[in-house]
Parts: C-alpha cells; sequence; structure tokens
C-alpha cells in the first residue's frame, strides 16, 4: 500500500529536496527581482532616466547658449484703413469696412470674391471692401502676383489687375510672363510694368499687409474683418449679409 501522507513523498531523498529547496529559492529571488522593476517602471523611472540628469543638463546648455522664442506676436487691432495705401472699392463714408487678406493663388479667395462683390453690390450706400496681400509661402505664384497687382496700381490699374489675376488662377495660366501680357492690355507702360515686377519693387509694400495681418490674427486665406471682427475661411454670403445688418441698427 502507498502512503500517501505528507511527510513520506520525499523522507527519503534528500537529494530531491535538497533541489528542490534551491528551486523555492531561486524562484522567490526572482519574483522579488521582478516586482521591483515593475515597481519601478510604474513609478515612471525606465531605465532611460538614469541618464536624465545628463540630458537635463545639456538640454539647459543648448537653451542658455541658443534660446528658442515660442512665444507668439500680440494680437493687435487690424490696421486702420489708409486711403493712401489700401485699395477700396465702394462708399467712401461707409459704416460697415469689410477688410480683407487674401492669397491669389488661393482657391477658397477666389470662391470669396463674389461673396464680397455681393456686399458691396447690395450695400452700396453703406458698404466698402479693402483687398489686402496675405500670400502663402505654399503657393508658389501668390508673392509676384500680389508684387504684379501692386505693380499696376502704380499705374492706376489695381482692380483690373486683381480681376485677371484671379481670372487666371481659376484658368490655371498664372505666370509672371501672363502678368506683363496683361499689363498692356490694360494699356499700361509696359517697360515700366516689367521693370517694376522684375526687380520686386513692391514687395515690401506686400510684406507690409502680410505682417499686419498676421499680427491682427489672421492664419490663413480668406480672411475678413467686418468693421474690426475676424471672419476666417469663405463662408456663406447670409453670414456676412447678417453681420453688415447688425452693424447698420
Amino acid at each position: 500500500m502507498f502512503d500517501h501522507s505528507p511527510d513520506s513523498t520525499f523522507s527519503g531523498h534528500p537529494k530531491l529536496m535538497f533541489y528542490l529547496g534551491l528551486f523555492i529559492g531561486i524562484s522567490s529571488v526572482t519574483t522579488l527581482v521582478l516586482a521591483l522593476m515593475v515597481g519601478w517602471l510604474v513609478s515612471g523611472k525606465g531605465i532611460l532616466s538614469l541618464n536624465a540628469g545628463t540630458n537635463n543638463q545639456a538640454a539647459a546648455e543648448v537653451q542658455a547658449a541658443d534660446p528658442v522664442d515660442d512665444t507668439a506676436p500680440p494680437t493687435q487691432p487690424v490696421a486702420a484703413v489708409d486711403p493712401a495705401r489700401d485699395h477700396i472699392k465702394g462708399a467712401a463714408n461707409a459704416k460697415v469696412t469689410l477688410i480683407e487678406y487674401s492669397d491669389f493663388e488661393c482657391p477658397y479667395c477666389t470662391k470669396h470674391r463674389s461673396t464680397l462683390d455681393q456686399a458691396v453690390a447690395e450695400f452700396p450706400n453703406d458698404v466698402q471692401l479693402v483687398y489686402r496681400h496675405f500670400p502663402l509661402s505654399f503657393h508658389a505664384n501668390a508673392q509676384k502676383a500680389a508684387e504684379a497687382s501692386e505693380c499696376a496700381a502704380k499705374q492706376g490699374k489695381f482692380w483690373e489687375m486683381h480681376d485677371q489675376i484671379f481670372a487666371s488662377a481659376e484658368a490655371g495660366t498664372m505666370s509672371v510672363d501672363k502678368w506683363k501680357e496683361l499689363a498692356r492690355g490694360f494699356g499700361l507702360d509696359g517697360a515700366k510694368f516689367d521693370a517694376c515686377l522684375d526687380s520686386s519693387e513692391t514687395a515690401d509694400r506686400v510684406a507690409q499687409d502680410l505682417d499686419e495681418g498676421s499680427y491682427a490674427g489672421v492664419g490663413g486665406t480668406p480672411a475678413t474683418f467686418v468693421n474690426g471682427q475676424l471672419v476666417e475661411g469663405a463662408v456663406p454670403y447670409e453670414t456676412f449679409k447678417a453681420m453688415i445688418q447688425a452693424e447698420l441698427q
């Protein structure tokens, strides 16, 4: 008969008992080590944290040597309309001023034109439209298009060039050569226009609008200020109409 009592199984095998004890001891130590490592990781002190002090010191030294100013400039009110500089369409003494920051190559700006023209047409005595430049860096033709419109403005043809540049954007024919062709079609002095455009004579004028728009909170195009209140994007005409009517009350 077999004896199944607790003491009978290993009592005659001392070597077996030795190995069993050794196994239990190793298992206990391993479990303890694993528990400590898990606690260490949970506390946020992984292996990578061993070098944290060194890395933090190096980062501090880099910052001290070459500080990075990631603070956005404070938002300022949109620049006041200046008849001597700005391009204005509509009533001279309008109660509502729409200041548009736009990019000639922006497809949403192309669609937005009809919305603003409709506002001027529907409120001829109460609304004026001011066009300002905000060429986006990823639009290859936007900067020179803006400069071309300002070169045309020097000869009194801003709005004519404005309309034709947008038409060229829709047709996919934007280029410096196209602006020069258009200038001659308006009866401008071609040589003066070419010299103006080729020398980037009006680049500073465009940059002034861009800087002022950025400080006023413009982050993309189109952006339109309705009596100083910023409206971002090409929103439906009814939105502008409601805002205009509210300003007229």
